[in-house]
């Protein structure tokens, strides 16, 4: 049997409730990543299928002492010294100011067999039995229930918030369901880079990057980003924007300071953290946490959170 590695996709919600029939967990804060898993082998693939095996050696080796064959769904995250999961950290997570971990919610195939119908709760069953012990894997535990009280603990650890799920659902591979729905406790979004300014006083390399999402055909300015930036991570960036510098505009619309303003090809994806989206459709007090290779800059749009009423009751 050929698997299929496309991951499973939650609904963002507006806010979190309570259901015996949904379980909760935490939701991690990283790059999302199916592993394929056998006696002495392993290998890691992201949300669009690239294999990212190289990058995480040490996990793999991790979960190659799993004594099934397996496909696993979870996330790599990095955690800071609190214990929580902070995109920002994969960066570093071969440092010891960071500490990877693959946290793993989903058993999709066990020895051939295709456990996707089989219900929610019954694959974590099988999964917490399959997954072997490791400072680098970890079960990702849910409660039952008690979503508000879920979001409220998440709040305050200064998580990303939870997933909802419900606990007799499928996984559905490759789609956005409202059996997963995501409640974020900060703002986060993806965006995709199609500029930068000069840069002012201290500043080397640049001094803010423009930002856009897709809107239908065309690019839609969300504002600019110049938070965020350490002088490694300025530098980096740089170096990979000068390839994608070109003369034709992306965006429309008229930004301040065009012409300081350097155009480059929309490829580069970004997490930025910001308070909320103004009416212009630009977000405020935007800090940039991270590049993102994990998804392709077709695909970033404005993620706007479903009310909860409308996404829950079609579950």
């Amino acid at each position: 049997m050929k698997p299929d590695l496309r991951p499973m996709l939650a609904t963002l919600t507006d806010k979190p409730f309570d259901d015996p029939e949904w379980i909760f967990e935490t939701k991690w804060d990283g790059f999302r990543a199916i592993a394929v898993a056998a006696p002495g082998r392993a290998a890691l693939y992201s949300r669009n299928g690239n294999d990212i095996s190289n990058k995480y050696t040490t996990v793999c080796a991790a979960l190659a002492a799993i004594k099934q064959e397996a496909v696993l769904d979870g996330e790599l995250v990095a955690l800071d010294g609190h214990g929580r999961s902070r995109f920002q950290l994969l960066q570093n997570a071969g440092r010891e100011t960071a500490r990877l971990l693959y946290c793993v919610f989903d058993l999709l195939y066990l020895d051939g067999k295709d456990l996707r119908d089989w219900p929610l709760l019954k694959r974590k069953e099988a999964l917490a039995k399959v997954l072997p012990k490791s400072p680098l894997l970890l079960y990702s535990a849910h409660v039952a229930g008690d979503g508000i009280k879920a979001f409220a603990k998440a709040k305050r650890a200064q998580e990303e918030g939870v997933i909802a799920k419900l606990a007799s659902g499928q996984y559905h591979s490759g789609k956005r369901t409202r059996e997963w729905l995501k409640v974020k406790a900060s703002q986060e979004q993806e965006v995709v880079i199609v500029g930068f300014t000069r840069p002012r006083g201290s500043r080397n390399c640049f001094g803010a990057l423009l930002l856009a999402v897709r809107d239908g055909k065309r690019w839609k300015y969300a504002g600019r980003v110049g938070a965020g930036f350490s002088e490694k991570t300025l530098r980096a960036i740089y170096a990979k924007l000068v390839p994608l510098i070109t003369r034709a505009k992306p965006i429309e619309k008229k930004v301040p300071s065009e012409a300081s303003t350097t155009w480059v090809k929309p490829k580069l994806v970004a997490e930025i953290k910001f308070t909320e989206w103004t009416a212009g459709g630009e977000m405020r007090h935007p800090v940039f946490l991270g590049l993102r290779t994990d998804k392709p800059a077709s695909e970033v749009i404005r993620e706007v959170a479903k009310p909860l009423r409308t996404v829950k009751s079609a579950a």
